[in-house]
């Protein structure tokens, strides 16, 4: 076994199981450029907390490296065990994303989960500029709760919705830890997501026309901007979706708005009125 390989715990290793086939020696690489650029940080992590729990520190990774069609980095798992899932801003804790009068407990209290949905809304014309909440949610809800709706139901199929877009939810940190501040965790993943941008740029990895979109939420995700594999993509950046202001965010609207992700594959485009 050599140094570098000692140097990644086996914590870390096991975790490439969760990741697609085509990932894993991405990964592994990765890993072992984490492990030479600070030699002392992973072993430390495997001895401590962190999330995600239960080997989801790969989970992103769940489909083909040649589906993936845009990169989405948000700043870090979810504080919380149960919400921590691995995906970047998909809360392991919601299940109904609605409610009689609007969207439902959980996904209120998923501040970026909330927001990103009331910018798809927004986008969709669902939702006027300014007027996303209360009264004007009542409408969609009603809608959203009919017999037959045609619209999703849960943040699962929210996720599914995404992944088949060829979405890579992945967040700049890959865990969290109370004490240590979001911005250092992530910049000691950053030789991890060098590896993940230079595999996506390498024709020889890739049987579709074109690079993936980088989509940049938030100043953990902007790090990414220092990467020299970052350089090759198109990218569309926004502040982090738990702030307000993302709702109104016009590029992510003009990017998230077609792809209809709050509607079931088989319905048809509604109008709310």
């Amino acid at each position: 076994m050599s140094l570098m390989s000692d140097a990644i715990p086996a914590l870390f290793s096991d975790a490439l199981t969760l990741a697609h086939a085509s990932w894993r020696p991405v990964l592994r690489a990765g890993l072992a450029a984490v492990a030479k650029a600070n030699p002392s940080y992973l072993p430390e992590l495997a001895a401590d907390s962190f999330l995600p729990t239960d080997g989801r520190l790969f989970a992103a990774f769940s489909q083909p490296l040649e589906n993936i069609r845009y990169v989405l980095v948000g700043e870090g798992p979810y504080p919380r065990a149960e919400s921590a899932t691995g995906y970047c801003f998909m809360d392991g804790a919601v299940n109904a994303l609605w409610s009689e009068k609007g969207l439902s407990r959980q996904v209120n209290r998923a501040t970026s989960l909330r927001n990103f949905m009331k910018m798809l809304l927004v986008a969709d014309g669902h939702l006027k500029k300014g007027h996303t909440s209360g009264a004007a949610m009542e409408p969609i809800a009603a809608q959203a709760n009919a017999p037959d709706s045609p619209w999703i139901q849960t943040r699962t199929e929210l996720q599914d919705k995404l992944l088949g877009q060829g979405f890579l939810l992945l967040n700049a940190a890959l865990v969290f830890r109370p004490h240590v501040p979001p911005l250092k965790e992530a910049r000691a993943w950053q030789p991890l997501l060098q590896a993940v941008l230079a595999a996506l740029a390498d024709p020889a990895q890739r049987h579709q026309a074109g690079l993936p979109v980088l989509v940049l939420w938030g100043k953990a995700a902007e790090l990414l901007s220092a990467l020299p594999a970052s350089a090759l993509f198109p990218r569309v950046v926004s502040e982090h979706p738990y702030n307000l202001s993302f709702i109104d965010h016009s590029g992510m609207q003009e990017l998230f708005g077609p792809m209809q992700l709050l509607q079931r594959a088989d319905a048809d485009r509604l109008h709310v009125k």
